[in-house]
């Protein structure tokens, strides 16, 4: 086969086709000079070059001096281009081949490697050029995978199969929850400044005043710049201070009234000694007390409170506090009051006192369910014993026959019913003046209490600093005898430390008789206010601070 014919894909084996240019170059050899070698070695340099038929380059040639015959030429080999994975028969064991095919083979991994290489350059120099006609660059690729780990590693998971328990937060308290107990003191502090709530200007002052009296409530932006400058907000906190009283005297604070004896001393006192002025004094508060009533009824009025020297009295309307009827709560409350209750036909719980009382018996309950399997099972031996438990009851609680035997009757005093119906009444006596005395009437009851109220001479203090002085009745709204109070805001800037340095921190003190809706409105005035970051320190009244118990 000459050369011109090139190469035919009869010949399946490569190494065949090898040996046969082998032995027609020796052939060659053998035939032509050595002036001639050297002319036919340029011929059949140039030939292929020249006629251009054969499909791959065989690369330089040489001399291989070391042939058996002594003047051959070896060329290399021309398959080393060609991938061995695409011929019919591919060999498995690569060291049964020849040092040829040994050499082909490595050629054609490094083909495969620089050629895997060329073409991943080639697709990263596309999606280059896609990504800047689209106007995205690589960097920019990396920073939308990099928040999307983010919102991976998030606690906030779109896909509910994904939300684990340990994931969800607590839930977050949004707005300050209803608290009954009064207030004496507020304190709040921030890092922003509270001077926006300091020095009202008389139009401000006289708008909030005119829509507490209104019951209008105006709306300010939540989103505020300067707190300072805002007209809506100075006015709706001059509304939220503003709480209604009676009887008013203005040299006498007249709350708080337990154990404020203190607070009178030293103070005039002209009705403690003139019973016509005390006649004047009741009855100007027993009307104030009936038209609060009144309102509360017609749910005119959410709630109001009863301060006497002894005890406060909290009346709700219907609907609040868990009741869906009026209902009231006392507290503390001693033996006599409670008894002075039931005589005039009032029906009230103590609900501590009940909660605990249940919690105890509980496990009784048990305890009496086996005894009573175990009186089943001996039930014959309970039947001879019974004649005898029976004298035992008849004899009560004063039966001392055993000691006429002993000779010792006249010795030891017989007790007497008053000291017996005591011990069995022990457990109502220890929670006198308590906060687990809390007492709750409820329904129509709470008409007969306020009635209650106006007659029981044992509401006004007979002797001592506040003797012939009614109680305090307190109110979110107006009504009749009552006088408009507003509470004291003071607002003081000071520097606390932090860490090593100083760090300005501005404070407002509120103090008065502090309504749990003025609790509530002022707490929503500050978080659009302070954007949130203040802080509060509340200084409860501590009588009242067991109104909060669920009825």
């Amino acid at each position: 086969m000459s050369e011109e014919l090139g190469y035919s894909p009869s010949f399946k084996r490569p190494s065949d086709i090898m040996r046969m240019r082998r032995k027609r170059a020796r052939s060659e050899a053998f035939s032509s000079s050595p002036s001639s070698d050297t002319g036919g070695t340029e011929q059949s340099a140039s030939s292929p070059s020249s006629s251009c038929v054969r499909p791959f380059t065989p690369g330089p040639l040489f001399f291989n001096n070391h042939t058996r015959s002594g003047g051959g030429m070896k060329r290399r080999n021309p398959f080393a281009n060609i991938d061995s994975r695409h011929s019919p028969r591919k060999k498995r064991n690569l060291g049964g081949k020849g040092d040829d095919e040994a050499g082909a083979d490595l050629t054609t991994k490094r083909d495969d490697l620089a050629f895997s290489e060329l073409l991943s350059k080639v697709e990263d120099n596309r999606r280059q050029e896609n990504d800047k006609q689209k106007g995205v660059s690589l960097s920019e690729d990396d920073s939308l995978f990099e928040e999307s780990e983010e919102d991976v590693k998030s606690p906030l998971l779109k896909s509910p199969q994904a939300i684990s328990p340990l994931s969800i937060a607590a839930p977050l308290c949004t707005e300050y929850p209803a608290d009954w107990s009064l207030k004496t003191r507020l304190l709040f502090t921030s890092s922003l400044s509270l001077s926006w709530s300091e020095q009202p200007k008389a139009q401000e002052e006289a708008s909030g005043l005119s829509q507490h009296c209104r019951a209008q409530f105006s709306s300010w932006p939540h989103n505020l710049q300067d707190s300072k400058s805002c007209t809506e907000l100075r006015c709706a906190f001059q509304q939220s201070l503003i709480y209604w009283q009676h009887p008013t005297l203005s040299w006498v604070p007249l709350f708080p009234r337990i154990k404020a004896e203190r607070r009178f001393t030293g103070k005039s006192a002209p009705w403690a000694h003139d019973t016509e002025l005390q006649r004047c004094l009741m009855s100007e508060w027993s009307a104030s007390l009936s038209s609060l009533y009144s309102l509360l009824k017609a749910r005119l009025c959410p709630y109001f409170y009863v301060c006497s020297y002894q005890f406060t009295v909290l009346f709700r309307a219907a609907g609040l506090g868990g009741s869906g009827s009026m209902n009231a709560l006392i507290s503390p409350t001693t033996r006599g009051l409670r008894e002075a209750m039931k005589s005039e036909g009032i029906e009230f719980s103590l609900p501590l006192v009940e909660e605990r009382t249940m919690s105890r018996e509980a496990p009784n309950l048990c305890d009496e369910e086996c005894q009573q399997k175990d009186s089943c099972e001996h039930k014959d031996e309970f039947c001879s014993d019974g004649p005898e438990a029976d004298d035992d009851d008849e004899d009560g609680e004063g039966s001392l026959s055993w000691l006429k035997e002993m000779g010792v009757q006249d010795k030891i005093k017989k007790p007497d019913r008053i000291s017996v119906q005591l011990c069995k009444e022990g457990r109502a006596v220890s929670v006198d003046r308590r906060p687990e005395s809390v007492v709750c009437v409820e329904g129509p009851h709470t008409f007969t209490l306020i009635n209650f109220l106006i007659n029981c001479k044992s509401v006004v203090a007979a002797a001592g600093s506040q003797a012939g002085l009614p109680p305090t009745i307190l109110a979110p709204i107006a009504f009749r005898g009552a006088a408009m109070h507003s509470l004291k805001a003071r607002c003081v800037n000071v520097k606390s430390q932090v860490g090593s340095s100083y760090q300005n921190t501005s404070s407002m003190e509120v103090t008065g008789p502090i309504l749990p809706s003025s609790l509530h409105a002022i707490t929503t005035l500050l978080r659009p206010a302070q954007k949130g970051n203040f802080s509060a320190t509340l200084y409860t009244h501590a009588p009242t601070a067991i109104l909060n118990i669920h009825g």
